[in-house]
């Protein structure tokens, strides 16, 4: 059975029309997955609901002096595995926090998973490549060759927990970027007729909604942090190192700095509008002009082979037959 199986695995049509069939499947669970697709945002604002409720009791608690968890509990069999392999010593990181919070991911229960697949993740790799090199491969390598592939499995696997975390705040920053000025220039409208900056934040929450879930999320965070926190620069230093983004920093700084001294609060707000909605342009100016040389390769590769067959395809022919 498992030769095979090995055997198809090393049959070229056989693998032709399996990664043709993931292909179309791929495509089709594509199109098909946004008709089931649930209402994200109510879900996210649920969320953010649960942690205003968090907030206002954690502060209600240490008013009273008494201390009190308010983070969610991870799965039982998680927390298990990394309480008996100790791995907050092992494999935590500090940065991981402030990683996972930037990548939407807050709480105790989200680092002790991180925790748990940093150590799970290594061994399941490392476990594939012994399977792949010393059962299905059967490739007559070196045996430093496949001790390296497998320290190089393990390597990735010891970092595909970090790759996920970056990609998905590269994600949420680039949603973040898109609508930052737009509510910039709501919170400005908010701020103008009368109200108060919590009310601001408040209501471009759910305005912005539609156009970036995370932007919202964060802004009603911050509506809450406004609200119970005392110190009001904590929660906006809270929207800066939540977002890791240089014009969020900016803003939050400009807010801080007009509660501070006092300055009009509306002109800071246009200002810093207009900065973010000149670095959206300048961002999109600089996709457009990396465009050019990004399509020179798939051109000569893709296109110039074409029509050169094309143009002396008939030519080559006619001597050919002439011959």
């Amino acid at each position: 059975m498992l030769s095979i199986l090995i055997d198809k695995f090393h049959d070229a049509r056989f693998m032709t029309m399996l990664l043709a069939a993931i292909a179309a499947s791929a495509t089709a669970y594509t199109l098909i997955m946004p008709l089931f697709a649930g209402d994200t945002l109510s879900k996210r604002m649920k969320s953010v609901a649960s942690e205003r409720e968090r907030i206002r009791q954690r502060e209600r608690e240490r008013l009273k002096g008494e201390k009190v968890s308010l983070r969610q509990s991870p799965k039982q069999l998680v927390s298990r595995v990394v309480e008996d392999f100790n791995l907050g010593k092992w494999v935590a990181q500090e940065s991981a926090r402030k990683i996972l919070v930037m990548a939407g991911y807050r709480g105790q229960a989200p680092y002790v998973t991180f925790l748990f697949f940093r150590m799970v993740t290594p061994i399941v790799f490392f476990l594939a490549a012994v399977a792949y090199v010393f059962v299905i491969s059967q490739a007559h390598w070196a045996m430093p060759i496949k001790i390296g592939i497998l320290i190089g499995a393990a390597y990735i696997g010891l970092q595909a927990p970090m790759l996920f975390l970056k990609n998905a705040i590269s994600k949420r920053q680039l949603s973040i970027r898109r609508a930052f000025p737009d509510a910039l220039d709501l919170l400005l409208i908010c701020v103008e007729s009368g109200m108060s900056i919590e009310a601001g934040f408040r209501k471009v929450s759910l305005e912005i909604g539609a156009q970036s879930v995370p932007l919202a999320e964060e802004f009603a965070l911050t509506t809450a942090e406004l609200s119970y926190l005392q110190d009001r620069k904590t929660a906006y230093e809270n929207l800066s190192a939540r977002t890791g983004i240089d014009g969020v920093k900016s803003v939050c700084l400009a807010l801080q700095q007009s509660e501070r001294y006092g300055t009009p609060l509306g002109h800071a707000l246009r200002v810093m509008a207009q900065e973010n909605r000149d670095m959206r342009m300048t961002a999109a100016e600089k996709k457009a002009a990396a465009l050019p040389p990004k399509l020179t390769v798939p051109m000569i590769v893709f296109f110039l082979p074409v029509l050169f067959v094309v143009i002396m395809g008939p030519t080559a022919i006619r001597l050919m037959a002439m011959h």
